[in-house]
């Protein structure tokens, strides 16, 4: 009875796992555009915190290296790298690559039992 049971409950569970949800309504879509908009704003805000407060204390050492007599080197532009462009995925395994060279031809020929080796080495002799 308890292995049926198992099964039963298993056969309910993966349904259920495998089930998709509805699209969200209107009112849903709006209020998670919202919630994104606000959520960028926050992130703006954060940055330009953050931006004005490595500026102030770049000053203060700047000031103070002056003071010290510490040499400083003028600040560097830092720009945001350019997106990397989208290169095309290329795989032998995908067909999306012509074949390695050192890839066989073909399969290697199975040879009966007892056949002599293709490489004849010479035997060197015992000393």
């Amino acid at each position: 009875m308890k292995p049926a049971c198992l099964i039963f409950a298993g056969l309910l569970a993966s349904g259920m796992a495998h089930a998709t949800l509805p699209p969200p309504t209107p009112q849903q879509a709006a209020a998670a555009a919202a919630k994104k908009a606000q959520a960028d704003a926050q992130a703006q805000q954060d940055k330009a915190a953050l931006q004005q407060s490595m500026d102030s204390v770049s000053a203060r050492w700047r000031a103070r290296a002056a003071k010290e007599g510490w040499t400083t080197h003028p600040p560097v532009a830092v720009t945001a790298p350019a997106p990397a462009a989208q290169v095309p995925v290329r795989s032998e395994k995908l067909g999306t690559a012509p074949p390695s060279e050192d890839v066989k031809a073909r399969p290697t020929q199975a040879v009966p039992r007892g056949t002599a080796p293709t490489v004849n080495k010479p035997k060197r002799e015992m000393q």
